[in-house]
């Protein structure tokens, strides 16, 4: 009896301690938001090919003429609680020495894989307002990022061009990281691939890394008119306006990255008619890459979740789906057949072919 009283104890206090750690699961964030404005990372990293390096030389790298060493200290010990750098003592002076880890390294600036612009990004005010409209969404719809801010994610209007600029890095710098997933994981998947298609292509930079890297390849990046007409040349592709609800250019396979998460059922399956309709009989196929809810999706399931979250507040329809979700929304669009083949993301790819 005394063993079930304890356990009981225990559980309740786990509970008390697990709600203190979701209230509080902000603070890491913003440790984190701050640590990239600092440029902690950087500084570490420029110094001695990022050799461990102490307080007093990294305060002055700072740009700030007063920057307050007790706050510094104190930040740095959370983010080594958090395993963003690694803190050693120097035998010699006894002074703490602050490194990189393999999570701050995804912080640096200055490398192509870098997801610092999401940090920034994900913590904007403007951002984290259309959380605080979560309930609200909830029992009356519509966006949380609308409610809070009086224009839509995908509007912002030129005064919030600093917001803009945000958005557009943050979204850049996860597509090169993904990008570079799929060509590495799906090599012979664009085996026999004439010609693709990026549908909601944006600048056409994914599109452009597909046939560089299948130089066989010729693409064409589709999407809305206005988006196109300032895309930059790129060799083997070709621009095209349009409205993938309306026509689709036909190819030999079309190419949707991290679009049909934006968009509800409907909507969903009127793109995929569309893209059943440009591709041929027999041979032609459809790549998806978005997220799938998987139970067995390990070090990326929590993420997907926390995604999907997030598409409910900051847009109107959008939302992630499960593998039976899929399965029921290429069905009606006219894809009978699929797999989905794990890459090294939070994405993944849904190989589709027609019925």
């Amino acid at each position: 009896m005394a063993m079930l009283e304890v356990k009981e104890e225990e559980a309740i206090l786990q509970g008390q301690v697990d709600i203190l750690r979701y209230t509080y699961n902000f603070v890491e964030s913003m440790a984190l938001k701050c640590a990239v404005e600092l440029g902690i990372a950087d500084i570490i990293n420029s110094h001695g090919q990022g050799q461990p390096i102490t307080l007093s030389q990294i305060a002055p790298q700072i740009a700030s003429p007063s920057t307050d060493l007790d706050l510094l200290s104190r930040l740095l010990r959370f983010l080594v609680h958090m395993n963003l750098f690694e803190a050693t003592i120097d035998p010699k002076t006894g002074d703490a020495l602050y490194g990189l880890t393999s999570s701050s390294k995804w912080l640096l600036s200055n490398e192509e894989q870098s997801l610092a612009p999401l940090v920034l990004m994900a913590n904007q005010p403007h951002h984290l307002a259309s959380w605080h409209y979560l309930s609200q969404c909830i029992k009356e719809g519509g966006c949380g990022f609308q409610k809070a801010n009086g224009f839509s994610l995908y509007d912002i209007p030129s005064e919030k061009s600093e917001l803009g600029n945000y958005f557009k890095e943050g979204m850049a710098c996860t597509s090169r990281i993904v990008m570079k997933a799929i060509l590495s994981t799906y090599k012979q998947g664009f085996d026999g691939v004439g010609l693709i298609v990026d549908v909601g292509g944006g600048l056409g930079t994914a599109v452009a890394e597909i046939v560089k890297a299948h130089p066989h390849i010729r693409g064409i990046n589709f999407d809305l008119a206005d988006v196109v007409a300032t895309a930059p040349k790129y060799p083997g592709v070709i621009h095209v306006g349009g409205d993938m609800f309306d026509v689709i250019p036909k190819a030999d396979a079309i190419f949707m990255k991290w679009i049909l998460h934006n968009w509800n059922d409907e909507k969903c399956t009127q793109i995929l008619k569309n893209c059943r309709k440009a591709i041929p009989e027999k041979i032609g196929k459809l790549v998806i890459v978005d997220g799938v809810l998987l139970p067995d999706n390990g070090l990326w399931d929590s993420f997907v979740q926390r995604y999907d979250l997030t598409m409910m507040v900051q847009t109107i329809n959008g939302k992630e789906r499960s593998e039976v979700e899929w399965k029921k929304l290429l069905r009606e669009g006219g894809f009978g057949r699929y797999k989905i083949i794990k890459i090294p993301s939070f994405l993944s790819i849904i190989e589709a072919y027609p019925e």
